[in-house]
């Protein structure tokens, strides 16, 4: 997946980007500041972690299970998966379905269930994996979670800031996977900042 979309980046003519990631695209944003660094100015981690990162393999039990929960009463399992079950993260989960709905037109086509299981796989390979020498990234990283993320431990994304060189950490409270969804009215800004500096 990295490889493609390095290759589309110079397809639409870019020689350099910043990046950002969110869950499996953070580990891919990894992959390609680590094999093509001199595309990438400033990259941004949200809601993902290092290979062979805790608890990254066990995304395909938590999400299937958060699914059957999302099946049985009846709610999109972005509740489940992205929000924490406080009464803050539920109004939040609530809000960001609606925000979900607003757009209308040019709305992304859903994916096949097939598509679905084949990145739920190339996480747990991601899990699964021997973890890399993230100390040779250089680019400046902004990398962000929420405080309780049960899909990619909040864990990993303290062990990225604390192994990349040049990181910065924000860490979202009372949030889940979901937390950038969550805060977006705070991590918006902070990035455009980031992004700027």
């Amino acid at each position: 997946m990295a490889a493609d979309a390095v290759t589309f980046i110079r397809a639409l003519g870019y020689e350099r980007v910043d990046l950002l990631g969110f869950s499996m695209g953070g580990m891919i944003a990894q992959v390609i500041a680590e094999t093509d660094p001199q595309l990438v100015r400033r990259m941004v981690l949200a809601g993902t972690g290092p290979a062979g990162g805790v608890g990254i393999s066990n995304v395909t039990r938590i999400s299937y299970v958060d699914i059957v929960r999302g099946l049985l009463t009846r709610q999109d399992p972005k509740v489940f998966l992205f929000f924490t079950r406080t009464p803050n993260g539920r109004l939040r989960a609530k809000e960001f379905i609606a925000r979900l709905g607003e757009r209308t037109t040019d709305r992304d086509k859903k994916a096949s269930i097939a598509t679905f299981r084949n990145q739920l796989k190339a996480i747990h390979r991601w899990g699964a994996r021997t973890p890399q020498d993230l100390a040779k990234i250089h680019i400046p990283t902004l990398v962000a979670n929420g405080e309780n993320d049960r899909m990619v431990p909040t864990s990993n994304t303290v062990d990225l800031d604390r192994r990349l060189p040049n990181s910065e950490l924000v860490i979202y409270p009372d949030a889940g996977h979901g937390g950038i969804f969550q805060y977006h009215e705070q991590f918006v800004p902070t990035t455009l900042a980031f992004l700027a500096g």
